[in-house]
């Protein structure tokens, strides 16, 4: 297992070619015996001084020699950069001190980044250091993904931990050296500076000693890297300020090292005829002046005069005529003479073909974001293989030419590319490269690419509509997307942004007709290389490029912008449902639905009602695994952190919707989460009584302040992030210097605390404890001054940007504006906690217990609008500051924009909504009340159905066809309804007490039963139809559904009551109540009920079995209960459920008892033994359960679930009836036959039942929508 694992990490975390070592690199070069002598002699006494600094830097300009270091057999023999790379690498692993290395290369995949760094360390670790093995093999089994963490944890847990809990390091690992090469060339400036942070702390991790060994250029990045470190982390050597004379005799002894190689070479293969002396001191001399200090140049040099297809002394004579060439730059006398060749003996008409063939090939080779192979090259640029190759045969001394054509070619330095596009050589160099030009045809010959027929297709061979990206193998998608392809898909945009003025769109020009042709195919391509998130900056750079933002071109766009980000993470994980979900639950406007809507899969048989238009949700972030309770937006809102019951503290991209980062360690709920006005720190309060400070760039926890004896509820900091506020329900806010952890001030609040503010000039404090708005003197210690009592808790304050205004609100439903005078201005006619004022201090946001939040202009008073689509309760909301939102928070908050345009709102309902203010046309689909659908009971004949909610009337349907059957109108909204057993009988109970009993045959005018004296919390018919209980607070009520008149009133003490049923019979009525008692009564002798006594929590479900052997009760407190309906015995008590039962059903024969529970499981058990006989985990409760009549199948509000038949049959001759192949409601997915088939957005999940192949799907506005399906 543990080989296992390791195999694991070093699949999915080696970054490929990273190593000194690696069969990619086998020919770099190594230093050379007796060059840099001295260098080799300092950095073999830093590795192996005990008390030398932690880290080696190497810096030195392009060509000087770094890399060649790091690499050789001899320490320090050298010529170029990668040289010394690869000689310090092979000095320590030869003497077993090698613990692992990285070498980066910009443009090389994962060499390019971070991203698989510190893994690729702990995988060479892992074999380099005895028993290191197991524990980071340990590290994967806790967190499998621990690849795809931030660097932070990759470090702390496959690297520092596991070398911390050796108890002991052999002799030859007590000290280890990680060598890293080009350290500039990771392409992002954050990584540099994250890596250098987190290797300065890697200093003493006991038993072993850890050097760490870098090269780089002395870029501004790794320069305040390395001076943001503490004194004696590291020392550094400028390399191309070592003496000259050192410089010239290690490039002299290379260069004769490499002729001696070339005249054996020329005499073993009888080339050509050179002298034993050749090429002579003095040239010998002549090019070591024309090399110092750069050892790029004499490695150039070499390589081109070793090319055994051209003579060697010709070759030589070409370089050496630029000696004279005094004004020439290094890099000039380095790459015209191999250039030049090219030219040789061409007139000018060939000379014109050859440059503009070499700008067409190298042109495109140096700009590229990953190399690519000769063949992938023809395909970009269009030209035949052959012609590509043509211009590479003379070129191997600066290209890295491979002999297999699948292989990519690459830039042997990046000095060659420096040096083709430098703007200074415009007029002067024929082989300089116009870089915008390169791109724009880049960029052009890849949308050509893409637009080809069969390059992109729809539908990768996934099989199945709902298969996982996760399940694919990663060959077959390399095979279906070949490297030309997939890099087209990944960087055309980027080479159209480089473009400059150069590409534009416009309508119906060739950039725009092919994206709306190839844009799923696009985006399935990018979903299925793990690149989806990256569809959305790339929309955004193609608006950026739009020549008419008016035109039907940027409608598109908008279009496609909106598709992506209410799809991102359906698409990611399942790349086909492009066709299905994306497609069908888009906005009837949409102009991706239209153009793709023939795509739709013909097993879709009728679509749901949607939207008109876009909403005005932009994305939704989801992933807490609780409710999110704060939501915060940095000042440049390039971040988003948002805080949650789940114990975490997560990060957000705001452009793309990913998470970035989780911040783990505080041991209770998250309740609060703010950002220093620098963005430089981020805080975070929590129920386990502390205030957290993390680094929100990597993730760092920087300190944990502790001193509540309460669970703290708020955190904010001052808007000069000098102070730290935090508010607890022990009474007290205190006041705190974020620098240092030091508690400043407590301020005694005489109440639970709940809600803190500064004024945006830092000198005012507003508190809410108790319901008491209070406005304290951040700077001095003077009394607050008590604004207003709310008398409620959980109040919210706000100050306006100005900090002229300050905003209350409470749970009361009361908010009001006062002026810091303490004169109150206006109170809003509703609204409550929590509040937030616009950037501009014009708007100001409230939310209400109705899951709305609601925007209004302050100094009027007047409401603009309301947004509404979560199906949660809203915990905070809050303003983003820039005029672009770039992320979405998770769970209860709401952010605007700096024009105000945008807000984002964070709800219980685990979603974070990124809301746009202002739409071109408001999205109408609901009309009248909007209030959520609570149930949707069907007939017991499957063949009708009502959905019932607090605010709408909704109508009998038919289950079939989806008609309605009649309209209830000018009736209360219904809020619980039961069919009768024959189905022809309805009876419907309203929040206005009243009863009404329907006939559904006749379809008349119903009768009403009068009001009950409370609220009906049940209603059930008797088996025969001819009575109807309704339960309420302490009482039951029989009624005679022919009479419409009440039979039998069943008082005493009841409790309150929330089940009833009828024996089969209806001899018996058995009441459960809310204290955990049951009662049953006996109708035909009205004597005292049987009280039955056992649960501990209130009672869900009661029912009994078709032969009233037994009665069965479930429970919250997880159990179900058997009694004996006749003397009221508890028989048995089956366990084993995690959670609340909340359904529970017999078959028919009595030999089968079913209960499902919030856990999401439904368990099988026999009723006479008590035995368990299936389990079935699903991924959604069910909260409806009965058994077909052959008991083969268990029919639940989400549809049908096959039974073991050995239950249902245990006899093999009685014959097998098969379970309807219908549909199921499987969380978020419709599936069928155990295969997901269509994922739900996620309101279109909040209440949705299915029955045949009909999906019943009850919304948040209070409006229910079919689907049907239909399968061969």
């Amino acid at each position: 297992m543990q080989k296992e694992r390791l195999k694991d990490v070093k699949r999915r975390g080696e970054g490929f070619g990273a190593a000194f070592d690696s069969h990619e690199d086998e020919h770099d070069p190594r230093c050379l015996q007796d060059t840099r002598v001295d260098l080799r002699r300092q950095i073999a006494n830093w590795a192996e001084d005990p008390h030398g600094e932690h880290i080696f830097w190497l810096k030195g300009m392009a060509g000087t020699g770094k890399s060649t270091i790091s690499r050789s057999s001899q320490l320090p023999p050298v010529a170029t950069p990668q040289a010394l790379f690869n000689t310090v690498a092979q000095s320590l692993e030869e003497k077993g001190r090698l613990g692992a290395s990285f070498s980066f290369k910009r443009g090389e995949g994962d060499r390019g980044n971070a991203s698989k760094f510190f893994t690729t360390i702990a995988a060479q670790l892992a074999n380099s250091v005895p028993g290191l093995a197991t524990s980071i093999a340990r590290a994967i089994d806790d967190d499998p993904a621990i690849p795809e963490r931030d660097l932070k944890k990759q470090v702390e847990r496959l690297i520092r931990q596991p070398l911390s809990e050796m108890v002991y390091a052999p002799r030859q690992t007590a000290t280890l050296v990680i060598v890293i090469d080009a350290l500039d060339q990771c392409e992002r400036e954050k990584d540099i500076r994250e890596i250098l942070r987190l290797l300065g702390q890697a200093k003493d991790v006991l038993p072993t000693r850890l050097r760490i060994f870098v090269t780089s250029r002395p870029e501004l990045p790794i320069r305040l890297g390395f001076a943001e470190m503490s004194e004696g982390r590291h020392q550094d050597l400028v390399l191309h300020e070592v003496p000259k004379a050192a410089i010239e005799h290690d490039i002299s002894t290379y260069l004769r090292h490499e002729f001696a190689r070339i005249r054996a070479e020329n005499s073993r293969k009888s080339l050509y005829k050179l002298s034993a002396d050749w090429p002579g001191d003095e040239n010998i001399q002549t090019l070591v002046e024309m090399a110092v200090p750069l050892f790029i140049f004499a490695a150039t040099v070499c390589r081109f005069v070793a090319d055994s297809r051209m003579n060697p002394k010709k070759r030589l004579s070409a370089v050496l005529e630029y000696r004279a060439a005094s004004q020439a730059s290094k890099l000039d006398k380095t790459y015209l003479p191999i250039l030049h060749q090219l030219l040789v003996d061409q007139n000018k008409e060939e000379k014109d073909a050859l440059i503009a063939d070499f700008k067409k090939v190298v042109g495109t080779i140096i700009i590229l974001e990953d190399p690519l192979s000769t063949v992938s090259l023809a395909n970009l640029p269009a030209i035949s293989e052959e012609d590509v190759n043509c211009p590479l045969d003379s070129l191997h001394s600066v290209l890295s030419v491979p002999s297999s054509k699948d292989d990519p070619v690459k830039l042997l330095h990046l000095s060659f590319r420096d040096f083709l596009l430098d703007p200074h050589r415009r007029d002067n160099s024929e082989f300089w490269v116009n870089e915008e030009e390169s791109h724009a045809r880049v960029a052009g010959k890849c949308l050509e690419l893409m637009s080809r027929e069969g390059c992109l297709k729809e539908d990768f061979n996934l099989q199945r509509p709902g298969a996982l990206r996760a399940g694919v193998n990663r060959q077959a998608i390399d095979e279906y997307l070949p490297a030309h392809v997939r890099y087209a898909c990944r960087y055309r945009v980027r080479h159209a942004k480089l473009g400059g003025s150069r590409i534009r769109i416009y309508d119906e020009g060739k950039i725009h007709v092919s994206p709306k042709k190839h844009f799923l195919h696009w985006l399935e391509a990018l979903s299925l290389m793990g690149q989806i998130a990256q569809s959305i900056p790339l929309i955004s750079t193609l608006q950026s490029l739009v020549a008419d933002k008016s035109t039907d071109v940027s409608r598109f766009l908008d279009d496609a912008r909106r598709f992506v980000l209410q799809n991102r993470w359906i698409v990611d994980t399942a790349p086909l449902q492009l066709y299905s979900s994306a497609i069908v639950f888009a906005p009837e406007k949409s102009i991706i639905r239209n153009m793709y809507k023939s795509r739709i899969p013909e097993w879709i048989h009728e679509l749901p009602k949607v939207p008109s238009t876009w909403s005005p949700e932009l994305q939704k972030l989801e992933g807490h695994g609780g409710p999110a309770r704060a939501v915060a937006p940095p000042q440049d809102s390039r971040l988003l952190a948002s805080a949650s019951d789940d114990g975490t503290v997560r990060l957000w991209d705001p452009v793309t919707g990913e998470e970035l980062r989780k911040l783990e360690g505080h041991g209770g709920e998250v309740t609060a989460v703010a950002f220093s006005y620098n963005g430089q720190l981020l805080a975070s309060a929590s129920f386990d009584r502390t205030v957290r400070l993390w680094d929100p760039i990597t993730g760092e926890e920087l300190g944990k302040f502790e001193g509540h004896s309460g669970e703290v509820t708020a955190v904010a900091f001052s808007y000069n992030s000098q102070l730290l506020v935090s508010a607890s329900y022990d009474e007290t806010v205190r006041l705190w210097d974020p620098s240092t952890g030091e508690e400043l001030r407590r301020l005694n609040c005489h109440g639970s605390a709940c809600a803190i503010a500064f004024s945006h000039d830092s000198r005012l404090l507003a508190t809410s404890s108790g319901g008491m708005i209070r406005l304290w003197n951040a700077v001095a210690k003077e009394e607050p001054r008590n604004l207003i009592d709310h008398g409620s808790p959980g109040s919210a304050v706000a100050f306006s940007r100005d900090s002229r205004l300050l905003v209350s609100a409470s749970d009361d439903d009361t908010v009001r504006l006062w002026s810091l005078t303490g004169e109150e201005l206006r109170e809003f006619e509703c609204g409550g906690a929590p509040v937030a004022f616009s950037h501009d201090s014009q708007l100001l946001a409230l939310t209400s217990s109705k899951k709305k939040v609601k925007l209004w202009n302050f100094s009027t008073g007047v409401k603009l609008r309301s947004v509404k689509g979560h199906s949660g309760s809203i915990n905070a909301i809050a303003f983003s500051v820039t005029s672009f939102f770039r992320v979405r928070p998770p769970v209860p908050t709401a952010t605007f924009s700096h024009d105000g345009q945008l807000f984002a709102s964070a709800s219980s309902d685990g979603t974070v909504r990124l809301w746009k203010l202002k739409t071109e046309e408001e999205p109408k689909m609901f009309p009248g009340k909007r209030d959520s659908v609570h149930s949707i009971p069907f007939s017991n004949n499957n063949q009708l159905f009502v959905s019932a909610s607090c605010g709408r009337v909704v109508s009998p349907r038919s289950s079939v066809t989806g008609k309605v059957l009649w309209k209830l109108e000018g009736y209360d909204p219904f809020r619980a309804v039961a069919f009768s057993h024959d189905d022809r009988l309805l009876a419907s109970t309203s929040d206005t007490e009243t009863v009404r009993l329907w006939d559904l045959v006749t379809t008349k005018e119903p009768r009403e039963l009068g009001v009950h004296g409370g609220q009906i919390e049940a209603v059930e018919f008797s088996h025969d139809g001819r009575l109807l209980a309704l339960a309420g607070p302490g009482s039951i009520g029989l009624w005679n559904t022919e009479t419409g008149g009440e039979l039998l009133s069943l008082e005493g003490r009841i409790g309150s009551i929330n089940a009833v049923a009828f024996s089969h019979g209806d001899r018996l009525l058995a009441s459960a109540s809310l204290d955990g008692t049951i009662k049953l009564w006996n109708l035909d002798t009205g004597e005292e009920p049987k009280k039955l006594e056992g649960h501990s929590d209130p009672i869900s479900a009661i029912t009994f079995s078709h032969d009233n052997k037994f009665l069965a009760s479930a429970s919250l407190d997880g159990t179900v209960r058997l009694w004996d309906p006749e003397t009221g015995k508890e028989l048995r008590n089956t366990e084993g459920h995690n959670s609340e039962v909340n359904a529970i059903a017999f078959s028919h024969s009595g030999q089968l008892l079913a209960a499902a529970s919030r856990d999401k499981k439904v368990w099988l058990w026999n009723p006479e033994t008590g035995e368990e006989l299936q389990q079935i985990q699903l991924n959604t409760a069910v909260s409806r359960l009965s058994f077909s009549t052959n008991s083969h199948c268990l029919e639940t509000d989400r549809g049908p679930l096959h039974l073991d038949p050995s239950l249902a049959f245990p006899n093999p001759r009685e014959p097998q009836c098969s379970c309807p192949k219908s549909i199921f409601l499987d969380g978020d997915w419709i599936s069928r036959n155990g295969q997901n088939l269509l994922w739900l957005p996620h309101h279109y999940r909040v209440r949705s039942v299915a029955q045949g192949n009909t999906a019943v799907i009850g919304q948040t506005p209070g409006k229910v929508t079919f689907m049907k399906f239909g399968f061969p």
